[in-house]
């Protein structure tokens, strides 16, 4: 059950950093609203917080975390941006994640 909680919380920590570059980058690169750096500062704040609830020390949580977020950034990509992933992107992900699952779950020397 840990390990299911410690997986949900990378993801709604990739979404908030996710969502928290995305908005600036719809007022940069697309002429939206300058008001979109409010939420997305907020994001950007809620992202920082939600590392911090990482039980294990922050540089381990931070090189797994990464693992996460290259899959929810090729899902966003299909998902909002509508590209859909090639099969080296998959394949990227799933080494990425299994790396995730190595620092994260990996058995420790005391």
């Amino acid at each position: 059950m840990a390990a299911l909680q410690t997986v949900a919380l990378f993801i709604l920590t990739a979404l908030a950093e996710i969502i928290g570059c995305y908005l600036p980058y719809l007022w940069l690169r697309k002429g939206h609203s300058i008001w979109l750096l409010a939420p997305a500062a907020l994001s950007l704040a809620l992202f920082a917080w939600l590392l911090t609830l990482h039980p294990t020390a922050s540089g381990r949580v931070y090189a797994a975390y990464g693992g996460v977020y290259i899959g929810m950034a090729l899902l966003w990509l299909w998902a909002v941006d509508g590209v859909r992933p090639s099969a080296s992107d998959w394949i990227g992900v799933g080494l990425c994640l299994a790396g995730m699952l190595v620092i994260m779950f990996g058995p420790r020397s005391a």
